[in-house]
This record gives C-alpha cells, structure tokens and sequence, in this order.
C-alpha cells in the first residue's frame, strides 16, 4: 500500500490533497502533518513513506530550508513540492534542492493526481505552462553544499538553528524548547562545527539564504 506524508498548516488544503491524491491510487495510507518538527519525525518513525507532499511554509521551516533539511535527511523519500509561490526562479531552486516536481497551490486537483502519479512512477513532474521558463542550468552549485551541511544536523539542532535565526538568546530557546541552558550552548557549538560558521550571526545568514526572498544568496562562512 503507498503511504503518502501531506505536511502543510492548513487543514482544509491537506483535506483538499488527500481527496486528489486518493482519487488517483486504489489503495493508500495518508498521514499528515503541519509543521516542519511533524514531518522530520514522521519520516524518522515510519521507514514505509514513499511520497511527501511539502508546503514550504508552515511553523519551522524558513523557505527552502525545510526541503534542504528533508532531502539531506531522508534522501530515500520522495518530494513534491505544493506552493503559492510559482514564480519560475522558486520552481527552478525547489528542483536543484532535490525535489522531484512541484504543484502550485492553484493546479486543478486532476494535476494534482497526475503529478502524484508521475512521481510515484519514478519520474518528475511540473507545471506545463512552466516548463519553458524553468528549463534552465541548475542554479548556485552552493545550494548541494548547504543542503549536505544542512543534513549534518539532528532534528533538534535543527529547531535550536531555526530559533538562533529569530534572534532568541540562548534561555529564551531553552525556555521554547525545555531543555537547559547549557544544552542549547552545546547544541550551537554543535551547530557551528557542523555548518562550518563561526557565530550564531553566520548560522542565521545562511539558514536565511533559503528564505524565497533570498534566493538568488547563497553565503558560503568557512571557519578556515
């Protein structure tokens, strides 16, 4: 049986996706999800995902980081990418991140079927009046660095590294999350080595780069 992940905030546009995506396959299971954390821990307690359907902005995810993140993690499941951002240059980022197509929130629920379907099928799908337009070289070769770093991090460095980049000091992130001080401090050493930056301002820049209103940025912070 396929087992779809629907992960967006709005209960009526996941209810509006399971009924698309059910019309076209005889027998599934769909979960859902409607935060970023929901989604990374459904993918890590159920091994028999075959399909996620992400929105890329829901409660702890910063743009195209949540796809970064998902795909670093769990580059076995496949992506399809379900936004209201269908501007050429956000469709041409979303697939160099990995995604295996995109639907934007406006398609007709038998796109929404076909695309499920093509995916499903190995293969990739995306808008056809699109298509001309996003039939370009992949974007910055720094997108696969930061992804690959990006993968580095655990579940919960990653929720420490989204707060970082809203600008909360370290007791006010162990408040949010109610872990101790000094956890969050070994957490952002942590974090630093493994995005190889020196500072939380370097973290937060470059989990930043991924937001759509930056993505044309891709910082690159070395600690050599």
């Amino acid at each position: 049986m396929t087992r779809l992940l629907i992960a967006d905030d709005h209960p009526l546009f996941r209810a509006a996706l399971r009924q698309a995506a059910s019309e076209h396959l005889d027998a599934c299971d769909v979960l859902e999800a409607s935060d970023l954390p929901g989604v990374l821990h459904a993918l890590s307690t159920d091994p028999d995902i075959d399909l996620v359907l992400l929105d890329l902005h829901m409660p702890g995810s910063h743009g195209l980081s949540g796809l970064a993140t998902l795909r670093g993690q769990h580059p076995g499941v496949a992506v399809l990418v379900v936004s209201a951002h269908d501007e050429p240059q956000v469709v041409r980022r979303v697939l160099d991140h990995g995604a295996a197509g995109f639907i934007p929130k406006s398609a007709a629920p038998g796109e929404i079927s076909e695309a499920v379907a093509a995916v499903l099928n190995c293969g990739n799908w995306s808008p056809p009046a699109l298509a001309r337009s996003i039939a370009a070289p992949p974007s910055n070769p720094a997108d696969a660095d930061l992804t690959a770093r990006l993968a580095r991090l655990t579940q919960q460095q990653y929720r420490v590294l989204g707060l970082l980049a809203e600008g909360l000091m370290n007791k006010q992130i162990a408040d949010r999350l109610s872990i101790q001080e000094r956890t969050v401090k070994a957490h952002a050493t942590a974090i630093f080595e493994k995005l190889e930056v020196r500072n939380r301002t370097q973290a937060s820049v470059l989990l930043r780069s991924l937001d759509l209103s930056e993505a044309g940025r891709i910082p690159s912070f070395r600690a050599d």
